[in-house]
């Protein structure tokens, strides 16, 4: 059996406000949008690949305390990439994890960057090469881990 990530769906609880972050940070488009009495959903896709569905049916933001999603990292095809999105995101008002594009580990070429969506989603965009040249704000774990 061969398997691979398809999407990843996420609760939120407001798609109104969810929708503008994820389709502006991730260059998304709205490939469908429905909605079932007050809960409502949209699946995002790029090229015609669905990537996530929202899912508007939680009434409190994300909690780091409980079992689940951990975060959700974007591979991007370069650093120069993560700083664009980096770019997008300080225009919205979105705070970092880390001041700016940090690396996976001390001495790794790999890194990017790390941030809450509007429901405290802990997101990750990367690049595999890139920011070696970094230091990396935790020594002991990995940078992904306990932001």
């Amino acid at each position: 059996m061969s398997l691979r990530t398809g999407h990843v769906g996420l609760n939120v609880t407001d798609l109104d406000r969810s929708l503008p972050f994820y389709t502006g940070v991730f260059g998304l488009e709205v490939a469908q949008e429905g909605k079932d009495g007050d809960r409502r959903w949209a699946f995002l896709a790029r090229d015609g690949a669905l990537l996530i569905t929202l899912w508007q049916q939680s009434a409190e933001g994300f909690a780091a305390d409980r079992a689940g999603l951990h975060h959700l990292s974007f591979q991007a095809e370069s650093i120069d990439e993560v700083r664009a999105r980096e770019a997008v995101l300080r225009e919205l008002g979105v705070e970092f994890a880390y001041d700016g594009v940090v690396p996976h580990g001390e001495g790794a070429a790999s890194g990017g960057i790390f941030f809450h969506d509007p429901d405290g989603i802990r997101l990750e965009i990367f690049a595999a090469t890139g920011a070696e040249s970094a230091n990396a704000p935790v020594t002991a774990a990995p940078t992904c881990g306990f932001f």
